[in-house]
Formats: C-alpha cells, structure tokens, sequence
C-alpha cells in the first residue's frame, strides 16, 4: 500500500495514524501492542523527518506498508535525496543540552531494523521493519496457535 502526503505536520500525524490503522487491521494485534506503538513511533519520527528535513515546499512525502511474513514494513520516500541520514551504527548519545536530534535513536531503539536508500537522483527512502510477532512477556509460556490466513499480501485501499 502507497499513500501520499502533504509535506506538512498535519500529513505526518495522518501517516502515523494510517500506518497503525493498517498495522492492526493486517496483523490483528490490538493498538496498545508493543509492535503497534514502535510501529506508531517510528512512523511518526521518519514522517516528521520528511517533513522537517526532507521536503521541498510544496512536495508530498510518499509512506509505503508492506506486511512481510515475519515483519511490517514501513517506507517514507521525500524529495532530498541530498540530506543523508547517518548510518546506523553512527549514531552517537544526543547532547544533553539539545532539544532535538533524538529521533533516529528511538527509530534504532523500536525497529528491527531500519536504513535509508537512494533508488534515483530525485529521492530517498528510509524505511523500517518492526516485528509482528508478539513478546510473551509473561512468567508462564502461553500456547501457539498457527494461523491459517495467507501473511504478506498488500492490499490496495
């Protein structure tokens, strides 16, 4: 699924809603689930990127979901293909006397994993993939039921 935004605060916070709406409708894992807030959060932090960073004044940011079998699979294309995101294993602590420049931590910290790509002059790509599956978090090991519905088709809206 691909949908386009306005490059503004308002098409970031749609975004995220709409991934996590579409998250939760695939996966059947409730909205307060751990993998749907990383999904949330992530979502949010790569969109308002795009926003901030990434935009050219009157451009969209382009947002793609991709349920895989073992992982959701966030993109959000902009049209700065100029302003590279660091590397993963780049990222240092934040300055402790800095309001921002947090955000691609948290993206570390909730996603499996998570990069950028350059497909062609014009764009960029970061994307993200959180896991599906839920944490038994719990003392007592709960049984497994095995689904029987097909994982992994994208489905247009």
């Amino acid at each position: 699924m691909t949908l386009r935004f306005s490059g503004t605060r308002r098409g970031a916070r749609l975004a995220r809603r709409l991934a996590v709406q579409q998250f939760t409708e695939w996966t059947g894992l409730p909205y307060d689930s751990d993998p749907a807030r990383a999904v949330a959060l992530v979502t949010a932090e790569l969109a308002s990127n795009a926003v901030r960073h990434g935009s050219l004044p009157g451009r969209d940011f382009r947002l793609t979901l991709l349920l895989l079998p073992d992982c959701f699979r966030l993109e959000v294309t902009d049209t700065r293909p100029e302003r590279r995101l660091p590397r993963p294993t780049d990222l240092g602590p934040p300055a402790v006397d800095v309001s921002s420049g947090r955000g691609l931590l948290l993206v570390e910290a909730y996603a499996d994993r998570w990069g950028c790509d350059v497909p062609d002059g014009y764009t960029k790509t970061v994307w993200a993939e959180v896991r599906h599956q839920p944490l038994n978090l719990s003392p007592c090991p709960r049984p497994v039921h095995a689904r029987t519905e097909a994982v992994g088709q994208v489905r247009e809206t």
